[in-house]
């Protein structure tokens, strides 16, 4: 039995909550269990200097855990000067996440900002930060859409990202903090609608894994996955809809 009395292959309640603050072109709140995330997408109407002149956007992501997100507080990185390596390496994998699944080319020369604020956590931010990152970017480019500043949605595929894990010699599906501390394997996978892995992040703590079992977490975060994709198109509603027609006309 799980510390929450789930089975192994069930994910954390799951909520998406769009148009969570006022001002920004996206903006929601996903909770996962215990962790909760506000995701909030940013049209900047300029790119990175390596881009300019090019006709080419640009996707980027920041990451910050509040001070008591967790159970004993933390100092803020402005306090301390500067950033964590964590925090760094969290960035730059939600960015390359959303840049996998966008044509930059149509996107045009703009910076979309994905900031995403950790206000509680009990394991799987970094999951949920993408998972949520991905629904306030589809609204920020809808946004677009309809000040004509874009001639059509550049997304190619829904994304989300879960946890998995060996915890007592078996597979599990969407760690939280306790499991997380524990596990003797663990491991994060970003994929595709469709399956495809955008990137596998893990690790065996001081439990070496075979490539069978890595299998068979790739085969479950799969399934986990999926149901996240659907948890999005249901937040996303009618706009769902209209990007499964694009992808169904690109097949």
């Amino acid at each position: 039995m799980r510390v929450d009395g789930r089975d192994r292959d069930e994910l954390r309640e799951v909520t998406i909550t769009r148009d969570f603050t006022k001002y920004a072109e996206g903006s929601i709140l996903i909770s996962t269990g215990d962790t909760k995330v506000i995701c909030n997408a940013s049209v900047e109407e300029s790119v990175p200097y390596f881009l300019r002149d090019q006709g080419q956007g640009w996707i980027t992501g920041e990451y910050a855990m509040l001070p008591r997100a967790t159970e004993s507080r933390n100092i803020r990185a402005a306090a301390k000067g500067k950033i964590s390596g964590r925090t760094k390496e969290i960035q730059r994998l939600i960015g390359r996440a959303m840049r996998s699944v966008i044509d930059l080319d149509k996107l045009g020369e703009r910076t979309i900002w994905l900031d995403c604020d950790v206000i509680q956590a009990d394991g799987g931010t970094r999951t949920a930060s993408i998972t949520g990152a991905f629904v306030a970017l589809i609204d920020a480019l809808d946004y677009l859409l309809e000040k004509d500043k874009i001639d059509e949605m550049p997304v190619k595929s829904f994304i989300a990202a879960t946890s998995v894990g060996i915890i007592d010699g078996a597979p599990a599906l969407d760690l939280c903090y306790k499991e997380d501390s524990s596990a003797q394997v663990d491991l994060n996978l970003v994929m595709t609608e469709e399956g495809r892995i955008i990137e596998i992040q893990g690790t065996g703590e001081e439990n070496p894994f075979t490539q069978q079992e890595l299998d068979k977490l790739v085969e479950l975060g799969e399934k986990g996955i999926k149901e996240l994709i659907r948890y999005q198109k249901e937040a996303l509603g009618d706009k769902a809809e209209l990007l499964n027609q694009k992808e169904d006309d690109n097949a």
